[in-house]
């Protein structure tokens, strides 16, 4: 049986030396807490970080004129965030990851060296370290084609019954995502993970869980 809480340290090797270590949970469990769990984090920062409106940006981080950051936020060494990008519902990049132009990403954790190129949404998802995610692609977090339903995952002859009806995908170390492709909610890429460009991946299991 598949073991959840287990899901993020064995996708995302940094995890097991991150801040957020000693957390044990279901990523979409962790996504759902990540805006209190931050407001923590953002408490025992030191200072190389400069905190306001609980936004913690490192001093070697660029954030460009015209880009929207809302707390709870920390944006970790040598990240960029372009203009007219939109970060929001609880965000922390570890560090060296790039925010493109018109880029939104919300309620989601990033681990170092991840990229997202332009006119992408994440949300409500967990991406590893070295992810590249080209112009265009998507990664939903919400079925509106099943309202009032929880997001299931089949996965490895498994189905999963997250319990949240709002999750977008663990996506693991090295995966690379082609633009304008499409990750439906509840995926789980393993590392090193092709999506190729106008792909679409989606892991909804219709089986009706007894």
């Amino acid at each position: 049986m598949l073991d959840v809480k287990c899901l993020i340290s064995s996708f995302i090797q940094p995890w097991r030396t991150s801040r957020f270590t000693d957390i044990h949970q279901a990523p979409w469990d962790f996504v759902g807490d990540i805006e209190a769990l931050l407001r923590q984090q953002i408490a025992g920062l030191d200072p190389l970080y400069t905190c306001v409106e609980d936004v913690a940006v490192h001093h070697s981080a660029t954030i460009e004129a015209g880009a929207v950051v809302k707390g709870p936020a920390i944006i970790g060494p040598n990240c960029f965030i372009a203009a007219t990008a939109y970060l929001r519902g609880g965000v922390y990049l570890e560090r060296d990851c790039v925010i493109g132009p018109s880029s939104e990403l919300k309620t989601t954790v990033v681990f170092a060296g991840s990229k997202l190129a332009h006119l992408n949404f994440v949300g409500d998802s967990v991406i590893g370290a070295d992810v590249n995610i080209e112009a265009g692609a998507i990664i939903a977090n919400y079925r509106n084609e099943l309202e009032g339903r929880n997001i299931r995952i089949a996965n490895r002859g498994q189905v999963i019954d997250t319990g949240v009806n709002k999750f977008g995908a663990l996506v693991g170390d090295g995966s690379r995502i082609g633009a304008n492709a499409v990750i439906a909610p509840g995926a789980l890429l393993e590392p090193a993970s092709i999506v190729g460009r106008l792909q679409l991946i989606d892991q909804n299991s219709e089986i009706e869980l007894t």
